[in-house]
């Protein structure tokens, strides 16, 4: 009977500390409930305290994984390393050749006396935001009116042209890409000096609708700005031609998803304005101005100066006539002689 008693207050004294924990557990999830801000900053407090455990702990698991992820990575950064150390020459060699050709082309524009291109001013600005409105996708820079940005302008990176600008604010500018549906620039296909326009479809890759049915297209050709309009400027670098579904589309080369930092170039050429005389081509053939032929169409004012010039004339006659009054004394002369 003693050990029948001696049992039953053991197990309850075993339960007792579960029944404490479980009330304490419904205290504290009740105090959490009613007073969340206490709890907040008490596991904040428990967290800066313990960050430098925390810290000292959290070192040596992630130099472990480091080093397991390490064995993974070995065959791919060695082959990685071969084909950069491939391109870097690679791009070597087209580096000096860009300097040879460069010279070159400075001395045959110093032989041919050829006109250098405008220089152009970029405004540096950073991508502060993308919508999808007023267009599909739209770029949102950082740099306005005030910073002399304005509509029709050049939008480029590192690589090469994004779009254009659409709309230009004080401090902030939309910028239409490349790709959208209401893109329209043209541009050069080299090599051949080719004319087309690039038209955006909402894809990823535009369109190429060429200006002629004899232009030929193939894959590899590089597409430029042409300039024509005067508002963008000439040669700015877009795309490659790749053929696509037996179409032929320009691989951009800027990604506009992750440009971050951009420029954008201010150019405008103005449209020529024709000279104010109309003799320009009667001049440029050496002959006279037009100018100096109104007065001999005037026959008043030469009429009236004939006779002045015709006065001077009088006096010098008379002289002439004199001579052939004095012939009476030789006459005279004569008859003495005789």
């Amino acid at each position: 009977m003693a050990n029948v008693t001696w049992k039953i207050a053991r197990r309850g004294n075993a339960q007792l500390p579960l029944i404490i924990v479980t009330a304490l557990a419904l205290v504290l999830v009740l105090l959490g409930k009613a007073e969340p801000a206490l709890f907040d900053r008490a596991r904040m407090a428990m967290t800066d305290g313990m960050r430098p455990v925390l810290a000292a702990a959290h070192e040596p698991i992630v130099r472990f994984n480091r080093f397991v992820g390490s064995f993974d990575e070995l065959f791919t950064v060695y082959q990685e390393n071969l084909r950069l150390k491939d391109e870097n020459a690679r791009l070597r060699q087209w580096r000096n050749v860009a300097v040879v050709m460069q010279d070159r082309v400075n001395r045959y524009q110093a032989l041919l006396h050829a006109v250098p291109d405008p220089g152009l001013h970029s405004v540096l600005a950073r991508v502060i935001g993308r919508a999808n409105r007023p267009f599909l996708e739209t770029m949102i820079l950082g740099a306005g009116a005030s910073h002399d940005v304005k509509p029709g302008q050049a939008v480029v990176d590192a690589r090469g042209m994004i779009g254009r600008i659409y709309l230009a604010g004080n401090r902030t500018s939309w910028v239409i890409l490349l790709t959208d549906l209401n893109s329209r620039i043209p541009v050069t296909i080299a090599p051949g000096n080719r004319q087309a326009i690039l038209v955006g479809d909402n894809t990823p890759m535009p369109s190429l609708d060429t200006l002629s049915q004899i232009v030929t297209l193939k894959a590899g050709d590089q597409v430029v700005s042409s300039g024509d309009g005067g508002l963008l400027p000439p040669g700015l670098p877009i795309g490659t031609v790749v053929e696509q579904g037996g179409r032929y589309r320009v691989a951009l080369l800027a990604d506009a998803g992750s440009s971050e930092d951009v420029e954008v170039l201010a150019f405008r050429q103005p449209p020529e304005q024709p000279p104010a005389t109309p003799e320009l081509p009667a001049v440029a053939a050496g002959l006279p101005p037009a100018t100096a032929a109104p007065p001999a169409a005037q026959p008043g004012p030469q009429t009236a100066q004939a006779p002045a010039q015709s006065k001077p004339v009088t006096p010098v006659q008379k002289p002439a006539a004199a001579p052939a009054q004095p012939t009476s004394p030789p006459a005279d002369d004569a008859d003495d002689e005789r």
